[in-house]
This record gives structure tokens, C-alpha cells and sequence, in this order.
């Protein structure tokens, strides 16, 4: 079942403003000064975890269920996103908080057609989903959003990388600790920074250890393209965890824990993942080719020039957040290039 074409337009909408507030807090206004912007600015996490991550999650997750009550959730999610652009703060978090029930719905349905590990996981992630879109709701003292907010994005790549490792050969005891770092993170993400950060390093060293990406880095096209990405996104999650322990102890490594989490780990995992969902998503076939590498090198150089030099230098950090973006549209073009590459490969036939 193929997604109506709305949906991925809501996601893109929140993912061009998240972009654009992100550039905003950066000092830079390339789109104007309009007050939209100043939201933009303000709900750039929210608009780029939950208006855009969240909602190609649960795009996905309605494909696979193949049921059209599970669109909604996207629709929830992704017009929520709109909401918060127009400054309607409050009824976007209430469509939040819909969209997160609806989508722990969706993951009761397929827990009961497959109740194994990974998807227990996902329902996991769900529920975090559930619990950040409270805490931004309630906006209460304490009760912080954006660690339950990334710990669905978490929980969902654990379990997907779970999924896929689940033919390999691993003592009994390696599953049982990364079940054990993952209970750390939701203690953490409730009571602790610094746990919550050591529960990402801890995550990231297992994941080096245990992913098939370590073998199919060895092999040749899109197999070694999505290690690579992999593997480097888990680089990025551990310096995420040192990051986010800093920050909770009072060291000004704000930018690096989110960054180091939201660009170097969770896009690094999109941009791997995207050639084989975007066609179960959308129905569109790709031409991989070497060009994939190019956007993805530019996030990584992008990223070390503002987690770097950028740290003790505004203007480096701007910069870095400019090819930041740079490397993200330059990302959605080469899988347009692909499309059409594909289908004039197709059409020559």
C-alpha cells in the first residue's frame, strides 16, 4: 500500500522549516524575517524530530501494517508541524499527543502479527514518543521533552539494526546488554543526563561491536554504502554520549550532544536506510550509484567544522551549519537524480 502523497508533503513542509529555524539560531535568515521564522526557530526541535523523523517513521510503520486508519498518525504528526509554524503551540502539541496514541495503535497491531524482540522495541519507542509529547505539552519544570523525544529515534534504529542482525551469530549475554543499556536509557532520559549519555556511548559501543555492518563494509555498492553510513553514524553516537554527560555536568557541549545525535547519528541512519525505504514508501525505484557518497562525506566535514573549530568560533559554527543543511538538500537531490535515473534507464530499454 502506497502512502497518499499529503503525507510526505506535511513531513517535508516541517522539515523545510525546521531547516530554516535552524539556520535562524544560527544568526542566518536566508528565508527573511518574517515571524513564522522566530517559531521556526523556536520549535526547531520539534519540528525536526516530530514534524519530520517521527512522521516518515510512522509513514513507514503504515505502509507495512497496510491498513489506512494507520495514516493517520503521519497526518496527525505531520500537520502538527504546520500548527507550530502558524503559532498554534498548544493545539499542535494536542495533535502531538493524538498522533503519538494513534501510533502506539498502530504498533499493538503489529505486535500482534509478530511478537519478537525488535518489535517490542519499536512499541518501546512509541511509548517515548508518547511520554515527550506530554512533557511538551504540560510544559512542566523538569519534565524535559527532547530525551524521550530521541530516545524514540533510538529505539527505532536499535531495533531496526536488531532486526537485521538478528542471523548472526551472538552469545546469549551480548542480546541481554543491550537490552540493559537501553532500560539505562529511559531511566536516564527520566532522571539523569549524565546516565542518559552514558546509555548512548554504551549503545554505540555495542552496536560497533555487534552490527553486520562490520562485514558488509567489506563488500561492494549499496551494501558497503549503507555500512559506511552506519558505522559512521555510530561513531557520532558515541560522541553524543560524552556530549550529553559534559552538558548534564555543566560543561557547554550543548550543541554537540544534539547535533552529534540528530545530524552524525540519526540523518547518517536515513541517509543508509533511504535508498531501500523511500521505494517501499513511495514506490519510487533508485539508481545507486558511487554519487551517494558525496552528500554524506559533506555531513560528516560539515558536522566536524561546527562541532570543532565551530565550538570556539561563531562563524565557523554558522558555517558548519550552513553545509550542515547543504549536505541534507544536497542528499534529497542526488535520490531525485537517482529516480529519474532509474526511469530513464528503464524507459531506454
Amino acid at each position: 500500500m502506497r502512502a497518499p502523497a499529503l503525507l510526505p508533503a506535511l513531513a517535508v513542509a516541517a522539515l523545510l522549516g525546521g531547516v530554516a529555524g535552524g539556520l535562524a539560531r544560527l544568526g542566518l535568515t536566508p528565508f527573511g524575517h518574517g515571524a513564522w521564522l522566530g517559531r521556526a526557530a523556536e520549535m526547531h526541535g520539534a519540528l525536526m524530530i516530530c514534524g519530520f523523523l517521527a512522521s516518515v517513521i510512522a509513514l513507514e510503520r503504515a505502509v507495512a501494517l497496510k491498513q489506512r486508519w494507520a495514516f493517520a498518525v503521519p497526518l496527525l504528526s505531520g500537520g502538527a508541524g504546520l500548527l507550530l509554524l502558524a503559532g498554534q503551540r498548544d493545539m499542535a502539541a494536542g495533535l502531538g499527543v493524538m498522533a503519538s496514541l494513534g501510533f502506539i495503535g498502530v504498533n499493538v497491531q503489529i505486535l500482534r502479527r509478530q511478537c519478537v524482540a525488535h518489535t517490542l522495541l519499536l512499541m518501546a519507542g512509541a511509548l517515548c514518543w508518547l511520554v515527550g509529547n506530554l512533557a511538551f505539552a504540560l510544559q512542566r519544570p523538569g519534565f524535559d521533552a527532547l530525551p524521550w523525544w530521541f530516545a524514540l529515534l533510538v529505539l527505532t534504529i536499535a531495533a531496526e539494526r536488531l532486526e537485521m542482525t538478528r542471523m548472526m551469530r551472538r552469545r546469549p549475554a551480548a542480546e541481554m546488554l543491550l537490552y540493559g543499556v537501553l532500560a539505562l536509557l529511559l531511566i536516564g532520559a527520566a532522571v539523569s543526563g549524565a546516565l542518559y549519555g552514558a546509555a548512548l556511548a554504551a549503545l554505540a559501543a555495542w552496536l560497533l561491536r555487534h552490527d553486520i555492518a562490520r562485514r558488509t563494509v567489506r563488500a561492494e555498492g549499496l551494501s558497503r554504502y549503507m555500512a559506511v553510513c552506519l558505522l559512521g553514524g555510530y561513531g557520532w553516537l558515541a560522541v553524543t554520549g560524552l556530549a550529553w554527560t559534559a552538558t548534564s555536568l555543566g560543561w557547554p557541549a550543548r550543541d554537540a550532544a544534539l547535533h552529534a545525535l540528530g545530524l552524525g547519528f540519526v540523518f547518517s541512519m536515513v541517509m543508509g536506510h533511504a535508498p531501500v525505504i523511500l521505494p517501499a514508501i513511495a514506490g519510487i525505484k533508485l539508481l545507486y550509484g558511487r554519487w551517494f557518497y558525496a552528500p554524506l562525506v559533506l555531513l560528516h566535514l560539515s558536522l566536524l567544522l561546527r562541532l570543532g573549530p565551530g565550538h570556539a568560533s561563531m562563524a565557523l559554527r554558522a558555517l558548519g551549519g550552513v553545509l550542515n543543511m547543504a549536505a541534507l538538500a544536497f542528499f534529497i537531490a542526488t535520490l531525485l537524480g537517482a529516480a529519474l535515473l532509474w526511469r530513464a534507464r528503464k524507459q531506454s530499454r
